[in-house]
């Protein structure tokens, strides 16, 4: 997600050859300047950066490992200011969180993504405040948001805000819920009848989180709003959406910096999972090409169920996996996100991230046609492969909409995948592992498309 930014890095890094070479340096510092200000990084957090990267690195020696390690630290110093990181619980439930934003930025659609990063990776009883009554299109959005991800909603068109959210947070302490996301009104400016609103709002929930959510498309006057927002509303945390399509991806590394509050989330895309916490020193770590491990794990152990992941290796040891482990096998990877950003999490991978583009792994044209083919299978067929003579081949084809050819094809692709993944959980699975993603990492990436 921060391909432009860690390219700079990386280039920078490139220009330290000797250990006593301050012109090294100097070629290294005015890399990462006309990168960064290119990346739509604020000039004055720039400066510093580098003035702090530059003064230390002499201290310490001129050298790469010492540059890298300067370099390190003032990232995380500049993506790190008071206040809390990530989603942090009120000590007593429910933790109330104000919603705000502009119009256009995303705001509901955020709210959602939350409610569902609570309910899913922190197990959370979540209840959502459809309270931006000015729009009244984002209370059937949130209808159609929260039916997909199974959380509550508390709606009424004609209830007035403050009402409404005095009714919500009697029902979230009654009835146990642990988190109440309200979904406050946005304009298209910031005025004062958008603020009063706000204030009310504030006064009668009391909230523990007030987060304000920007979009990073609009570059340095979504830094400009939140700083607004601050001022007269009272901010603990942005959440920058959309920053999947700003390819820059400055906005990022200043905004705390310039606002002074934490960036508590990153929204990635446009599914309910490509939400994930702005945690400093994991993106230090994707910045500079390590990636973020911790990250990745804790999203993989949320969507998969230990039980059945269990059973499934236990398959794949005796290559026996079928039609309906294959079938869980996507349910479980699509709560993950997108296949780019999980990419971009495993180190030295980005490059890889960025070949792979926007694949969907839920509307590939290719997943559609498996899950055809399977829904044409009778049970037994699914469990067991095996039993698909050309007889069955054939009625499965006529009743996916797909010609034998192709039945036959995902077949013989769905034995190859079995007989690999046998393979590499032997004894020499780890190795040949390795070998794969050094290949990926050296030889253009996954083989995707290719015959």
């Amino acid at each position: 997600m921060f391909d432009t930014l860690t390219e700079s890095f990386k280039n920078a890094i490139g220009k330290i050859r000797f250990h006593d070479d301050e012109k090294a340096l100097t070629r290294a510092i005015d890399e990462l300047k006309k990168s960064l200000l290119k990346a739509d990084v604020h000039h004055k957090v720039v400066k510093t950066l580098l003035a702090n990267v530059e003064l230390k690195t002499k201290h310490l020696g001129v050298g790469k490992d010492n540059f890298l390690r300067v370099l390190k630290e003032e990232i995380n110093n500049t993506l790190s200011v008071s206040g809390n990181q990530g989603f942090v619980f009120a000590s007593k439930p429910p933790t109330v969180v104000l919603m705000t934003g502009l119009q256009g930025s995303g705001k509901t659609t955020t709210t959602g993504k939350l409610a569902y990063f609570l309910k899913e990776q922190k197990k959370k009883k979540v209840m959502i405040v459809a309270a931006d009554l000015q729009r009244l299109a984002a209370v059937e959005q949130l209808r159609q948001i929260t039916s997909q991800i199974d959380v509550t909603l508390v709606a009424d068109e004609n209830a007035k805000p403050v009402d409404l959210v005095k009714v919500a947070l009697q029902r979230a302490d009654k009835e146990l819920f642990d988190v109440v996301l309200i979904d406050t009104a946005g304009r298209l400016a910031i005025d004062d009848e958008l603020m009063d609103e706000l204030y009310n709002v504030k006064q009668v929930s009391n909230p523990d989180e007030i987060f304000y959510v920007a979009d990073a498309m609009t570059g340095q006057d979504a830094i400009k709003t939140a700083i607004t927002f601050k001022e007269k509303i009272g901010i603990s945390g942005v959440i920058l959406t959309k920053f999947d399509g700003d390819s820059r991806g400055g906005v990022a590394l200043g905004l705390s910096h310039q606002v002074g509050v934490p960036l508590r989330f990153i929204g990635m895309g446009e599914k309910m999972p490509d939400l994930e916490q702005f945690l400093p020193d994991r993106i230090t770590s994707r910045l500079l090409g390590g990636g973020d491990i911790e990250t990745l794990a804790e999203k993989t152990v949320a969507a998969i169920d230990a039980k059945q992941a269990k059973k499934f290796s236990q398959k794949i040891k005796k290559g026996k996996f079928n039609f309906n482990d294959f079938l869980e096998q996507v349910e479980s990877v699509k709560k993950l996100g997108s296949m780019k950003s999980l990419m971009g999490m495993m180190p030295g991978m980005s490059s890889v991230a960025k070949q792979m583009g926007e694949m969907d792994l839920e509307n590939s044209g290719e997943l559609k046609m498996i899950k055809a083919m399977i829904s044409s299978m009778t049970l037994k067929e699914r469990e067991d492969p095996e039993l698909l003579t050309n007889s069955r081949k054939r009625r499965i084809a006529a009743g996916s909409g797909l010609d034998q050819v192709q039945v036959n094809r995902v077949l013989k692709q769905f034995g190859s995948a079995a007989k690999m993944a046998k393979q590499l959980s032997g004894k020499n699975g780890m190795k040949q592992m390795q070998e794969m993603m050094k290949q990926m990492q050296g030889g253009g990436g996954f083989p995707i498309g290719r015959k």
